[in-house]
């Protein structure tokens, strides 16, 4: 290596500067997108963010490479270059990000198999500083005053705080709202008003049509949280719902949505403020909800050896239906399915890998709409042999042997997605009572209409490939048949013409590769006779084409519905919205 450690480690970290920088431009304009009601430029600034992070490491691989020639194999000179970058990052608050990228890099310039902790960072290459250590205040108090709260006051006060973000339109009224909200909820929880503490991150928290105040209640020991949805319906900006429970805002925060475009100065506390009020997420889920996805990858990476590392357990065939497009394996210890495309696919998919890999692809770009799993996609992973039973070493060599390298110790992956690991529908409708199977059917309803509003049609309908989250939520994860709903032709079945046609096992008419008759979903959808009768009330018009081409429609004409996080027994009373048609909602 002609140059010096500190050189490349100098060049790396102007890299991750430069990236970090426009993403921060690009995170920064969405206070304006969102006043002005710009949502196309909030969806391509969206998109932008996604591609940035590639973009900028395959630069910076390609560039090394050119310059360090037959020399990128030099571990010794490498070590020292990671040195050098410690030295760096090691007083910055980004410095995990900065880590990461490092390592993004490293990986592709020597195409480490597993991990090589002479020349990447491992999670015992730092101490974790204290946040005292690193003080970088997040956000903002409002105590109330001992023995004279006014609550109103608080929320006239936070709102205030944010009136150059969130111009409201009558910020009197929505200060009373949330102030009766709050007290309502602190009386049905028995909570002490007298001493209440507030406390409100310092950014607003942007998500296409939507725009959050996070923060949280100190009442005693209780830590709940303090969530204002604003929206902008045709230039009028109001406070829509404001949110209390955990589950709520784990929704808010969910692995099946868009990531959030907020300014972190100090990603590490705002992590420790989130996890306050979401304590069973996960950090590598906060993470990559910030649009930290590349980071929130390298902690789940973390996560997983930690569980290997903590335990015994063994892989296993993830529970569920045999999937005919990939192999799935999960581990007990962790919610988390790996999923690998199978060398061959069954009969009738006609699909290719590379088919797959973009329809993941346009799953990462699109907006998820809270119903699409997220999913992080790993190249050469290193797992240890002993933790795969015969059975599934069988099932690897069997169905995805030109994925996998298997040596003596150790099992090398070519190539896999991550998931959150879900309950399948059918398997949930056959273990669960009949209430709480009805509930979640008819939110399997609400996915198919929220996934159509956001331009995304399943393809394969079936329950086996919806997931049921811990909150009973249905999210869909079988991606190899989905497709934009506006390439889809929605057709009625045409009447047969004779009685051949009618005793035909074919179909008597022309079918296109992207027509779809929703009138056929009725024949293979199985809802159990308690179910059927309130799914048809809600959901009916699933199975007639007038609703999927009304949607189509206004997708065709630009026009963004948004859907929102949360259901509307936490709005309040906004005539604005049920007039404008510009959102989509669960009306329970």
């Amino acid at each position: 290596m002609t140059r010096s450690a500190t050189f490349f480690a100098e060049y790396i970290l102007k890299a991750f500067d430069a990236y970090h920088e426009t993403f921060t431009e690009i995170t920064e304009r969405s206070g304006m997108r969102f006043r002005n009601g710009d949502w196309h430029g909030i969806r391509n600034d969206a998109v932008a963010r996604l591609e940035l992070y590639s973009r900028m490491v395959d630069r910076s691989v390609s560039e090394i490479i050119a310059r360090i020639g037959d020399q990128r194999h030099d571990e010794t000179q490498w070590e020292a270059v990671k040195a050098a970058f410690v030295e760096s990052i090691q007083d910055r608050y980004h410095y995990q990000l900065a880590e990461t990228f490092y390592n993004s890099v490293i990986r592709r310039v020597f195409s480490v198999i597993g991990v090589n902790p002479r020349i990447e960072f491992t999670v015992s290459d730092f101490k974790i500083p204290l946040i005292e250590e690193k003080p970088c205040p997040i956000c903002s108090a409002y105590p109330a005053k001992p023995g004279s709260v006014d609550i109103y006051a608080i929320a006239e006060n936070i709102l205030a705080g944010f009136e150059k973000e969130l111009p409201l339109m009558d910020r009197t009224g929505d200060s009373r709202r949330v102030a009766r909200a709050v007290k309502n909820h602190l009386e049905e929880k028995n909570l002490p008003a007298s001493d209440i503490h507030i406390e409100v991150a310092d950014p607003v928290f942007y998500r296409y049509k939507g725009a959050y105040l996070v923060g949280r209640i100190l009442a005693g020991k209780e830590i709940c949280p303090l969530i204002l949805c604003v929206l902008n319906i045709q230039g009028k900006i109001f406070v829509d719902a404001v949110l209390f429970e955990t589950h709520e805002v784990s929704i808010l925060f969910s692995f099946a949505n868009a990531y959030f475009h907020v300014n972190v100065i100090n990603p590490e506390e705002m992590v420790n403020f989130l996890k306050s009020i979401m304590p069973q997420k996960r950090v590598s889920e906060i993470y990559t909800s910030l649009g930290y996805h590349k980071h929130g990858k390298a902690e789940l990476f973390r996560e997983i050896i930690r569980s290997l590392d903590q335990t015994d357990d063994c892989f296993e065939i993830a529970p569920g239906e045999e999937g005919m497009v990939m192999l799935v394996f999960t581990i007990p210890a962790l919610n988390v399915v790996f999923k690998m495309i199978r060398d061959r696919f069954d009969f009738p998919k006609k699909t290719t890998p590379d088919h797959i890999r973009n329809r993941y692809q346009l799953v990462f770009r699109h907006d998820r709409a809270g119903r699409l799993v997220d999913a992080q996609e790993f190249y050469l992973l290193k797992l240890d042999k002993k933790r795969f039973p015969q059975d599934l070493l069988e099932e690897l060599n069997k169905k995805a042997s030109k994925n996998v390298t298997v040596n003596t110790d150790h099992i090398v992956i070519r190539h896999l997605y991550t998931e959150r690991r879900l309950t399948p529908l059918d398997i949930y409708i056959r273990e669960n009572p009949p209430e709480a199977v009805k509930e979640v059917l008819l939110d399997y309803g609400w996915a198919v209409k929220e996934l159509a509003a956001s331009n995304i049609f399943p393809g394969d309908l079936f329950f086996k490939n919806f997931g049921v989250t811990q909150w009973g939520r249905v999210v869909f994860y079988d991606y190899d048949e989905l497709s934009l709903l506006t390439d889809c032709r929605f057709r009625k079945m045409p009447e047969p013409r004779n009685h051949e046609e009618i005793m035909s096992d074919e179909p008597w008419f022309s079918i296109n590769e992207n027509d779809v008759f929703p009138e056929e979903f009725r024949k293979f959808l199985y809802f159990p006779e308690h179910v059927r009768p309130a799914f048809e009330e809600i959901h009916g018009d699933l199975f007639g084409i007038h609703f999927w081409q009304e949607m189509q429609k206004k997708l065709k004409a630009g026009i963004m519905v948004h859907i929102l996080p949360y259901k509307n027994h936490r709005r309040f009373d906004h005539k604005i919205l049920e007039s404008s048609g510009l959102y989509f909602s669960q009306k329970n």
